[in-house]
């Protein structure tokens, strides 16, 4: 016959209850912090690109227990068949507030890559009290009234115009026969004027993320990441090229985890 348990004698009972104290002393912060950095992130890719360009960090983010949401612009990516030179800045704005709205997403973390500055910036405008944070991957940070165009002088950003074939941009990097690839952009959304209308965006917090080489002066996204810094927001740097996305995605997805 099993011998029944003996109680607790009271010194046993008072070093339990200090060593549950203990644990939880130890332990809770560490337990809520990781729950508050389980973050929602709505990604919008850049230029040319589509969702599929954000597939690995998509699934680190994740393993980290996160959710991601990956936007692809219509006309581009698996999207492709939509492709029009009507296609507008404002239609990619659309994309974006209808993914987050239909989704029902709230407190999304919204990054925007290159030109999907552009984008995140009209989708916070429209929809702000959905939006935590705006994390600009080297990325258009633009004003009201500013365009891809309008932003994008200098030698960097020349050969942009010298790319347009009936109304698209077509990069000349593309591989017809890879897929997934880079595909033509509608010109139209390089050309579009953004336009702000809502004060409430304004004081959405954002962090932006500058990547560099230093072999490429002048760096063509500083001056974005100088307006972050003008605007009191935390700018971080990765030594590597434009597509962090493709070429360091370790740094980009830690520093993305990290924000608040």
């Amino acid at each position: 016959m099993t011998k029944a348990l003996e109680p607790l004698r009271p010194f046993q009972r008072v070093r339990t209850c200090c060593l549950l104290v203990l644990f939880l002393v130890l332990a809770l912060p560490r337990v809520l912090s990781a729950q508050r950095r389980q973050h929602v992130y709505v990604i919008v890719h850049g230029a040319w690109g589509g969702g599929w360009d954000w597939r690995a960090v998509d699934s680190m983010l994740t393993a980290r227990g996160h959710r991601v949401v990956r936007v692809t612009l219509t006309g581009l990516g698996e999207r492709v068949h939509l492709a029009s030179p009507r296609i507008g800045l404002d239609t990619h704005i659309a994309d974006v507030v209808n993914t987050i709205v239909w989704e029902n997403l709230r407190d999304v973390v919204l990054v925007g890559h290159s030109y999907g500055g552009m984008v995140v910036t009209g989708a916070a405008d429209r929809i702000p009290e959905r939006i935590r944070r705006a994390v600009y991957v080297d990325a258009f940070l633009p004003d009201s009234g500013e365009s891809v165009l309008s932003l994008a002088s200098g030698p960097a950003f020349e050969w942009v115009a010298a790319t347009v074939r009936e109304g698209m941009s077509v990069p000349g990097w593309a591989d017809t026969t890879q897929t997934p690839r880079d595909v033509p952009q509608p010109y139209r959304t390089f050309t579009d004027t953004l336009r702000l209308t809502n004060p409430a965006a304004r004081r959405i917090p954002g962090t932006y993320i500058l990547t560099f080489e230093p072999a490429v002066t002048p760096d063509p996204f500083q001056p974005f990441a100088d307006r972050a810094a003008a605007r009191g927001w935390p700018v971080q740097r990765i030594p590597t090229g434009h597509t962090p996305e493709r070429e360091a995605r370790e740094p980009l997805v830690a520093l993305l985890h990290a924000v608040p």
